[in-house]
């Protein structure tokens, strides 16, 4: 089973062409550095689904908030501190 988890897009860091692009994305105030080329779509301030550090979708604000909220009661943010 694979996890994505939802984050903000903070900043768009890297373009290289239209396609290939890297993010600063926030996970509840951890900022990680996301690939964003499977969102062309995604800008900052959007909501992102993110997989061992690719955003495979976006998703709409209270979606994401309420997925987070459920990482946060299993105890799961640690991970993401790593």
């Amino acid at each position: 089973m694979c996890l994505a988890i939802p984050g903000k897009v903070i900043e768009i860091t890297a373009q290289l062409d239209d396609i290939f692009r890297l993010g600063k994305v926030s996970f509840g105030g951890i900022m990680k550095e996301v690939n964003l080329s499977m969102v062309p779509e995604a800008q900052v301030g959007d909501y992102v689904l993110v997989h061992v550090g690719v955003a495979i979708g976006t998703v709409d604000e209270e979606e994401a908030k309420i997925t987070f909220e459920y990482i946060k009661q299993l105890g799961e943010l640690d991970e993401l501190q790593t």
